[in-house]
């Protein structure tokens, strides 16, 4: 069988794809065994490649799922991130240290992930005319701006995946 491609495996580019179907095809059919079954018509070479051609849809279909997955998870992971027009509040973490105390409890060791301030949703934004004239305007935080670009880019993704891509994650 000449299925190479599972699903869950790292995305491969086209040229990839076909980089390794041209070693699979010539590692069970070097050139000189397709060459002599072409020359006598024997049609060997040719039911080996209808069925790797099926074969060969599969990793393709599932080329096309790997592809999907990896923009699936990188889209949940930025959406997973802080809005910037809110910021992070602070939280406090606790987890084992790996000692005990004189009793056998286990020590816990504590600590803070410091929270973040959100960003003001307006800023004053200074531009200069061809005479070197300052005109100061207030303008939408260019930050928060691109920050929900990205969100709703990513978000575009997620609500695009197919079920079948969300559900192996």
């Amino acid at each position: 069988m000449a299925i190479f491609v599972t699903k869950g495996d790292a995305p491969l580019t086209d040229a990839q794809l076909e980089k390794r179907a041209q070693k699979h095809i010539a590692k069970d059919w070097p050139p000189q065994a397709r060459e002599k079954s072409i020359r006598t018509a024997d049609g060997a070479f040719d039911a080996f490649m209808a069925d790797f051609s099926a074969n060969h849809d599969v990793n393709k279909a599932n080329n096309v799922f790997n592809w999907q997955l990896a923009e699936y998870r990188k889209a949940t992971a930025r959406l997973a991130q802080y809005r910037l027009a809110d910021g992070r509040p602070e939280k406090t973490f606790e987890e084992p240290s790996g000692e005990y105390d004189e009793e056998g409890d286990e020590i816990m060791h504590t600590w803070v992930q410091a929270g973040i301030d959100p960003l003001d949703a307006q800023v004053e934004q200074t531009t200069y005319d061809d005479e070197g004239n300052a005109t100061t305007e207030t303008v939408d935080n260019p930050l928060i701006v691109a920050d929900d670009a990205e969100r709703a880019a990513a978000q575009a993704v997620v609500d695009n995946t197919p079920q079948e891509v969300k559900d192996f994650d």
